[in-house]
Order: C-alpha cells, then sequence, then structure tokens
C-alpha cells in the first residue's frame, strides 16, 4: 500500500466516528503528516462544530509547518456556521493537501482546491475517492438533490413474511438484529412509519442501546392520511425525548390534529392523492427541512408506495430463519406489484452478513434487470 492509500485510510477511519452527528454535513477526517510520521489527526464532530482539518491542524500546532495535510473531503472555501478551512490550512503552512473527493456542494465542487493551489500549495485529488463517497453516500445525495437518502428496512421469515395473518410480528428478527436497528436509529435524522404499523404493533420507535452508548433519538414520521393515530400510542408516551411528527391531509378531523398538536405532536399537511400522503411531496418537505438521512420502518403498503414512486435508496433486509405461512400473511412489500418480470424492482452492489441466527442483505435500487 502506498503511503497516500495508507494516511487516506487513517483520515477515513476517523472521519466514521462522526457517523449520525454531523447531518446534514458531511463525516470528515484528517490527519497531518511530517517526515513519515502522524503528527495530527481530527474529524468533524458534530454539525456547527470546527471541521475536521481545523482540529487535525490544532493538534499538530506548530509542526504544521511544512506538512503533508490528508483529509476526506475538499476543504471549504466559504463561511458557513464555520470560517472557511482553506484559510487556516495555508496560515498553518503545510506545504501539500491531499484530498480523497471534491466536495459536490455547488458552492465548493473544485474551489477550495483551486484556493490551495493558487497560495501555492501542492493539491492531490482521488486517493481512495470511492470509499470517501461511500461513507458519505448519504451527504452526497443530500447536498446533490437537496432530497434525503431512504433506506427501507424490513425483518421476514425465511418465507418472506413480516407477521402472521393475525398480524403478529414479535419477534421475527433475533435480539442482535434489534439491536443492530437501534445502532440504525442512532444514526438517522428520522424514522418513519405507516399508520397501519402504529395500529398492529404500537411500537416506541426510539432509540434503545445496550451499556453506555452514545443514544440519539430520531425524528419519528408516522404517515396517516386521515389523522388514525391514538392519543394514547406508545410514541406519544416518549415524546419529551423524540419528537413525533404527524403527516397526513385535509381528511384528518381537525380536533384530532387539536388533540395531538397538545399532546407535543407536530402536524404536516401534505397534499393527498388518491386519498393517501403525496409521498414525492412529503420528501421533498423533509429535505427541506434538513432531513439528510430517512430510515423507513414501514409496512408493505408504505413500502410498496415508496419503491414504485421511485424514493428508495438502499433497502436491508433481515432474514429470520423461520417460516410462517399463511396465504393472508403481509410480505414486505404490498400493493399490486409489477405485472412483467422486466419490471421489477432490481437490487445491486449486494451485501451478505450473519446476525446471529438472521442474515442481513443489504443493497441499492435501480430498476429492471
Amino acid at each position: 500500500m502506498e503511503a497516500d492509500e495508507k494516511y487516506m485510510w487513517l483520515a477515513l477511519d476517523l472521519a466514521v466516528q462522526g457517523l449520525g452527528r454531523t447531518s446534514p454535513n458531511p463525516m470528515v477526517g484528517a490527519v497531518v503528516v511530517k517526515d513519515g510520521e502522524v503528527i495530527g489527526s481530527g474529524y468533524h464532530h458534530e454539525a456547527g462544530a470546527p471541521h475536521a482539518e481545523i482540529n487535525a491542524l490544532e493538534s499538530a500546532g506548530e509542526r504544521s509547518k511544512g506538512a503533508v495535510l490528508y483529509v476526506t473531503l475538499e476543504p471549504c472555501s466559504h463561511f458557513g456556521r464555520t470560517p472557511p478551512c482553506t484559510e487556516k490550512i495555508i496560515a498553518s503552512g503545510i506545504k501539500k493537501v491531499v484530498v480523497s473527493v471534491l466536495d459536490p456542494n455547488p458552492l465548493m465542487n473544485g474551489g477550495g482546491v483551486k484556493i490551495l493551489e493558487e497560495a501555492g500549495i501542492k493539491v492531490k485529488v482521488g486517493v481512495l475517492e470511492e470509499k470517501a463517497r461511500k461513507i458519505n453516500e448519504v451527504f452526497f445525495k443530500f447536498i446533490t438533490t437537496g432530497l434525503p437518502f431512504v433506506t427501507l428496512k424490513t425483518a421476514m421469515s425465511l418465507d418472506g413474511k413480516i407477521a402472521t395473518h393475525k398480524g403478529h410480528s414479535r419477534w421475527i428478527s433475533s435480539e442482535k438484529s434489534r439491536q443492530f436497528v437501534h445502532r440504525l436509529r442512532n444514526q438517522v435524522d428520522a424514522v418513519m412509519v405507516g399508520i397501519g404499523t402504529v395500529l398492529t404493533d404500537n411500537p416506541r420507535l426510539n432509540t434503545r442501546l445496550e451499556g453506555d452508548e452514545d443514544v440519539r433519538n430520531p425524528l419519528r414520521i408516522i404517515v396517516d392520511s386521515r389523522g388514525r393515530l391514538p392519543l394514547e400510542a406508545r410514541l406519544i408516551k416518549y415524546i419529551a425525548d423524540s419528537p413525533v411528527m404527524l403527516v397526513t391531509t385535509e381528511l384528518a378531523p381537525p380536533e384530532k390534529l387539536e388533540s395531538l398538536s397538545r399532546l407535543g405532536v407536530q402536524i404536516l399537511k401534505i397534499s393527498g392523492r388518491e386519498g393517501r400522503v403525496d409521498l414525492k411531496e412529503l420528501i421533498k418537505v423533509l429535505g427541506e427541512r434538513q432531513i439528510a438521512n430517512l430510515l423507513v420502518e414501514g409496512g408493505s403498503t408504505l413500502n410498496y408506495q415508496l419503491l414504485q414512486d421511485g424514493l428508495i435508496d438502499k433497502v436491508m433486509f433481515f432474514i429470520a430463519p423461520k417460516l410462517i405461512g399463511g396465504v393472508e400473511a403481509p410480505t414486505p412489500v404490498g400493493g399490486e406489484g409489477v405485472e412483467l418480470m422486466e419490471d421489477v424492482f432490481h437490487l445491486f452492489e449486494l451485501q451478505v452478513k450473519n446476525l446471529g441466527e438472521d442474515i442481513l442483505v443489504t443493497g441499492y435500487l435501480g430498476k429492471g434487470s
């Protein structure tokens, strides 16, 4: 492994320490190297906090002069909630900057590199670029489209059922899989389900982790076109720690919405489409509200609608070694389904891993074979 890749791997490992805390900003790591020695390191801890480059340079101190800075994303050159990193890099005396990938932000996209080069600093771009893109797949979509990155998660039996024909679903997946899902919730901005899931399972949808892990409760979004969310639902009982948003339409009774609002539920009205919430409009509004990373834990109806509207980026299927059976037992994806095999929703970049007795299949969405 060449030196540039070696040090960029260190920077990438640092970057992921900000997982779930930097949104809607990217995860970024940086290391300062001089004479073959790492003399400074840092990562972006959370949105609004100093960037990775600043933390790394402050860690290195005066030894930064004549050193090489490795950073997983192009240094910023504009004022946001923090000053431009390029100014600090130039002032530090860094002689070379190695960048993994350019920042896709229209305010940047090569601007930071240009400023550094004009200041006489050598810049190399593209070291482990695909790795850097992958860890920031959420940011890359959000900053270029304004829309959240949407992950569909579901748990099913080996014969493809998410519940019995009576609607009972606890627990299909193993404890290890459930803890994995809680870690997912700990990393996202919001979790979304349909009203059917709430009425059937009465879930909390909050983050529950073992030990002393840092816990972040995401916004809990309920898609409920007719305002059927019960006032006594368990997720409302935990609203002080984890906010709840009800997404509904004009079909919901105003008096019911007023009662939910008094309990602290955020009400978001979206135009209806055939009696249902317009999911495309919802996703757009969530992006405008800085929801960059959305985890869907819905039932078969919501899952199919999102797939049909082309709103899913990634799927995570937890498969348990259990057989449920039943023609009426629900499957992860309902709706009408496709008529021809050439119209199927195709997965690519598949990954398969074991979680206890379960299997987790992860993939990205495409259409057709």
